[in-house]
């Protein structure tokens, strides 16, 4: 038989035929083997690896603002913006010409209507407030449970942060950097290595039940920076979360609140958030178990807050 050069192919025979065969059966058996012996979800330790620590995206708590704002309405865009203005506007956190990450919860497949990730409408509005701000780049990520792709697009996220002039940042395997948390049940950990590329962070999350820790708002949020095997921090899940603050379904269980909680303090913002979730802050023990670390207070009628109607 000729190639496609026109060059004649030399010829075999049936015993050189099939020891080739054989060889490279082999040499394709051993890369099958070597690559599943080797393969693993957590990252490989060499001594020479850096481990990352994360700086501090906390803003302090300002007399000239509130450090906390409710804001309700039907205007998702306008909610949005009156409650980042009461906060002193997005300014105050923004400086020009910084690379912003936005965290929204896009962990599912679902539409916006069964209220399983963050608003598009919102995350979309929080991207524009970031681009008025001088923003040289805005960033939105998560680490999905199911496919991310299809995540981020049947969510809405993926369309509302183009529009609005953001970049979807999604995270694969080797996206991941070995990172000391300093926590209790987190320590060394894969986290995505956006968080270590951008000079601000704004955690965007959806109020919603979670079966083992009661729910997830804006603490359990942060279980989107890590890779490796989540799961197995599910054994002790509300020390995890108390370590990460330091640092849907069906449509008839969804609940249309029309209310955006704007803040500094994550542990106040999820303590009313409660309300919606029919619980209470002794309810979720990661709540105490961040506060006992200073990380805020249960107690959000403490704090300097104001409520909005837009």
């Amino acid at each position: 038989m000729s190639s496609k050069h026109c060059k004649k192919e030399p010829d075999i025979t049936r015993r050189k035929f099939l020891s080739k065969t054989a060889s490279t059966c082999a040499l394709a058996a051993g890369a099958g083997l070597w690559g599943y012996v080797s393969y693993s979800e957590e990252p490989i330790r060499r001594k020479s690896e850096r481990i990352y620590t994360f700086k501090s995206y906390q803003m302090p708590a300002s007399k000239d603002h509130p450090s906390m704002v409710i804001t309700r309405g039907n205007d998702v865009q306008k909610m949005a913006a009156a409650a980042v203005d009461k906060l002193g506007s997005m300014s105050r956190f923004i400086n020009p010409g910084d690379r912003v990450l936005i965290k929204p919860n896009v962990g599912w497949d679902r539409q916006p209507e069964q209220a399983a990730n963050t608003s598009p409408v919102l995350v979309g509005a929080v991207v524009d407030l970031c681009r008025k701000a001088g923003a040289s780049e805005v960033w939105v990520t998560d680490v999905s449970i199911n496919d991310p792709y299809r995540s981020f697009a049947r969510s809405g996220i993926e369309e509302a942060v183009q529009k609005s002039g953001g970049r979807i940042r999604f995270t694969t395997q080797n996206d991941f950097v070995l990172t000391d948390l300093k926590g209790k049940a987190l320590q060394v950990w894969p986290v995505s290595r956006f968080y270590h590329e951008v000079d601000k962070v704004i955690n965007l999350p959806i109020v919603k039940h979670h079966s083992l820790s009661g729910c997830t708002i804006a603490m359990k949020n942060w279980y989107g920076v890590l890779g490796g095997r989540r799961n197995r921090l599910h054994q002790d899940i509300n020390t995890s979360i108390a370590d990460l603050a330091a640092t849907g379904g069906n449509l008839s269980d969804v609940s249309v609140e029309n209310t955006i909680i704007a803040g500094l303090d994550e542990i106040a913002l999820d303590s009313y958030s409660l309300r919606f979730l029919d619980l209470k802050a002794e309810d979720v023990p990661f709540l105490s178990m961040g506060e006992k670390r200073g990380i805020g207070v249960t107690d959000w009628k403490s704090l300097d807050y104001v409520e909005v109607k837009v």
